[in-house]
């Protein structure tokens, strides 16, 4: 029965410390919010961290949902900002790291040869911007129209619109530059 209730009577029942009904989210979001972590991060062993520890907290995130959007498109900003804190915390370990000699560059270039065995896709995401891969990994990754994808990201439609179409420039781009 459970299975068949809306998100957002399951959201407000598991923020009032209903089991049940937290269970039935995790259980019918865990792939949404790992495929998007995987979108963002680009690594599954990161990704596989940020779902856990997504779910993790989401007990207490619940307490805090008000219900003015789907749960599906507050639930995606929760995975957005776990992404983003998650870039934050790397660029500053990267910074503390970058003045260790040579040991930090051969790490960092291990760091290269291993990033370079992900798939074409995912490497030429990584050259975009932050909030180009953002808007890339909510409209083609998760089959969002513009509409819902600037609903979680806050911003405008055709700012939404806007972006894909760089992306798609920036895309070319990429091609023809690997191309030659």
């Amino acid at each position: 029965m459970l299975m068949e209730t809306p998100d957002e009577m399951l959201a407000s029942a598991a923020a009032r410390g209903d089991r049940d009904a937290f269970a039935a989210l995790v259980a019918r979001h865990y792939d949404r919010v790992y495929g998007l972590a995987y979108r963002l991060c680009g690594d599954r062993a990161d990704a596989q961290d940020m779902a856990q520890d997504i779910c993790a907290a989401l007990p207490a995130k619940l307490r805090n949902w008000r219900g003015e959007a789907r749960f599906t498109t507050w639930l995606y900003r929760v995975v957005m900002n776990a992404a983003h804190d998650q870039r934050r915390r790397q660029a500053t370990r990267s910074k503390a790291a970058s003045g260790w000699g040579d040991w930090e560059i051969a790490r960092q270039d291990e760091i290269g040869v291993q990033a370079a065995a992900l798939d074409w896709l995912t490497l030429t995401l990584r050259r975009l911007p932050v909030e180009l891969r953002d808007t890339v990994a909510l409209v083609l990754g998760e089959e969002m129209t513009q509409a819902e994808a600037a609903s979680v990201l806050g911003l405008s439609e055709g700012t939404v619109a806007w972006r894909m179409s760089e992306v798609k420039k920036r895309l070319r781009a990429i091609a023809a530059e690997e191309a030659r």
